[in-house]
């Protein structure tokens, strides 16, 4: 069996309601323009189907840049020492 990781002092406030901050945007980005692109394709056509799979599609090509986006929001959230 592993072990638990050991507590650490180290995390301060701040830098938690820095990851706070930047996951709440990472958030939103991830999941607004899809869920904005599915619900304007289902309510402008009716097609539940075609909505769900383009809203997947922007999803998923968000998610391919999930990395370079929080290395983004961290560096320009952060900064504000």
């Amino acid at each position: 069996m592993s072990k638990p990781p050991k507590k650490t002092d180290k995390v301060t406030p701040d830098i938690l309601i820095k990851t706070i901050w930047v996951s709440t945007f990472l958030a939103a980005i991830f999941v607004l323009p899809a869920m904005g692109i599915f619900l304007g394709i289902y309510y402008s056509t009716g097609n539940l189907l075609i909505g769900a799979v383009v809203g997947f599609g922007v999803h998923f090509v968000t998610l391919a840049f999930a990395g370079k986006i929080s290395r983004f929001l961290t560096g320009v959230i952060g900064t504000g020492n």
